[in-house]
């Protein structure tokens, strides 16, 4: 007797298909937050009417002004690592708001857990298209990757050709399918987030070192107790460096915790989803 082996069968028009998306914020937002972190920086935190000393001779990158009135101008005086910094929190927080409503349109509606236990109740009841209709409702990734399983499941059922674990198999391979194109979106941005996380507090910690050499140089040029109480104010403003940098550190550190529980979370939901199905088919269609 010839051994049989398991059949391949044609992609059908209902199979999931490569998302064609761009990600041109990711190229866009980076240039376009050191452009805003400078000009925050130089007409906002740089405004000549916040110092009592403004700087007259026309410079237009980088006035020195001095004597700031308030903390907000303080800041300007850290330097020129100060707009990077500025731009490094900018790209926080625009991908901290892309993320969460990519990450919150991918959890869909209603609990994960919830869907999947009525897909279960539907598939136990051999009623494929009400379960289809649950993973409409869901909107969510967990309910793209069931429905792209769920229309291999329904045709697998009508299949005659094939034994049931050449079914299943069919089956897991749609899901696996489907996964592979979901989790690259929910992932799509993160390494902003990681990469800030760590690189912030070393920029600040830059910031300061130069602010620290600028303020000893004078020092040295100087004597008595004028340059003790200008060393004092160097060294306060080289800190605001430092500041920023483990801010806007944190933020990222903490967002990225929130972002990758929460795709823990649905991804978690996507691999019951696929196990759902095949243990479902394999005790329904034996």
């Amino acid at each position: 007797m010839a051994e049989s082996k398991p059949t391949a069968t044609a992609k059908s028009p209902n199979s999931v298909q490569p998302k064609k998306s761009g990600n041109v914020i990711a190229w866009i937002a980076p240039f376009a937050c050191i452009l805003t972190g400078y000009l925050i920086w130089r007409f906002v935190m740089g405004n000549a009417s916040g110092f009592e000393n403004p700087d007259t001779s026309g410079a237009w990158f980088w006035p020195h002004h001095t004597g700031p009135k308030s903390a907000l101008n303080g800041i300007y005086e850290g330097g020129i690592v100060v707009p990077v910094l500025i731009a490094n929190l900018l790209v926080v927080i625009v991908f901290v708001v892309e993320r969460l409503l990519t990450i919150s349109k991918a959890s869909g509606k209603g609990s994960i857990a919830e869907f999947i236990r009525k897909v279960q109740f539907h598939l136990a009841n051999k009623d494929v298209d009400k379960a289809i209709a649950e993973c409409d409702r869901q909107k969510g990734s967990v309910g793209n990757v069931m429905k792209a399983g769920l229309r291999k499941y329904k045709e697998m059922i009508a299949n005659t050709e094939l034994e049931t674990d050449q079914k299943v198999l069919n089956i897991q391979k749609e899901v696996e399918e489907a996964t592979a194109l979901e989790l690259p979106m929910l992932e799509k941005n993160l390494v902003f987030l990681s990469t800030i996380a760590s690189v912030a507090t070393l920029i600040g910690l830059f910031g300061t070192v130069l602010g620290m050499i600028r303020s000893f140089a004078a020092l040295g040029e100087a004597g008595g107790g004028d340059a003790a109480r200008e060393l004092s104010k160097g060294i306060a403003e080289a800190l605001y460096n430092t500041a920023l940098g483990i801010g806007t550190s944190a933020l990222a550190i903490i967002f990225y915790n929130i972002f990758t529980t929460k795709i823990d979370a649905i991804t978690y939901g996507i691999d019951e989803s696929g196990f759902t199905l095949t243990q479902s088919f394999a005790a329904n269609y034996k």
